[in-house]
């Protein structure tokens, strides 16, 4: 049994998904590799059902009915993931704004640096970011210290989205509690880990701009993170969280 699944959630990424596959599965260390796919009208799905004949025991597929958020793909994806005994656990994109070579960064800071979260940082070590426009560069960096400053987190990349979580994390964290979807999702899960007082490490990466397909990105995402924040605050407040 392998010790490390990665989840990456899909919807509409035809162009990426058989290169990223590929990626994943040919580092060094031997990942399996868990695809969530929200029923993509763009047939992704069929594609990774060719691919597991190719990959077998190491590319799996969970194909969800509808279009239902990156917060809930990563919720199910867990879930599985606990349910078949995975040590350490991590969730990327598909578009490879998060290089697959940085993958064993994040597995050595859990598994040999005694970090129980360790996160692909864009911004621990100045700005590192490829391909977006300044405005984007500074939406996400102000965002983070804006986390930072509402939350009392000490993580310059609060909203990143590349993750190694050990198991223990996603066993204390009560899964069925999570309601954000987008950015507030990625907050929302270090929050949970900083209460629950585990150890968070942030490992240096560059993370370059999607070159195929269309980002999720919308306004409804953005306000969910800006609320979410003042949200999550609250419930730790008057100690609901």
């Amino acid at each position: 049994m392998n010790d490390s699944i990665v989840i990456i959630p899909t919807y509409n990424e035809i162009e990426n998904i058989e290169s990223i596959v590929r990626a994943v599965l040919s580092q060094h260390k031997p990942f399996h590799l868990l695809i969530i796919d929200d029923n993509s009208p763009d047939f992704t799905a069929n594609k990774v059902v060719a691919l597991m004949e190719e990959f077998p025991n190491r590319l799996f597929l969970e194909k969800r009915a509808k279009k239902s958020g990156l917060g809930t793909a990563y919720v199910h994806g867990f879930k599985w993931a606990l349910e078949r005994n995975y040590d350490f656990i991590f969730e990327m994109d598909a578009d490879f704004s998060h290089n697959p070579n940085d993958l064993e960064k994040l597995y050595d800071a859990c598994h040999f640096g005694g970090a129980d979260m360790s996160i692909g940082s864009r911004y621990v070590k100045g700005v590192n970011v490829v391909n977006w426009p300044l405005s984007r560069v500074l939406m996400s960096y102000f965002a983070s210290v804006y986390v930072k400053f509402i939350t009392g987190m000490k993580i310059h990349d609060a909203t990143a989205g590349f993750v190694c979580y050990r198991r223990e994390v996603l066993e204390k964290i009560n899964l069925n509690k999570i309601k954000f979807v987008g950015y507030a999702f990625q907050i929302e899960m270090k929050y949970r880990t900083y209460c629950a007082k585990f150890e968070i490490s942030e490992v240096p990466i560059i993370f370059t701009d999607r070159t195929k397909g269309v980002s999720k990105m919308s306004n409804a995402i953005i306000k969910e993170a800006i609320l979410g924040v003042i949200a999550l605050r609250l419930k730790k407040l008057f100690n609901t969280l």
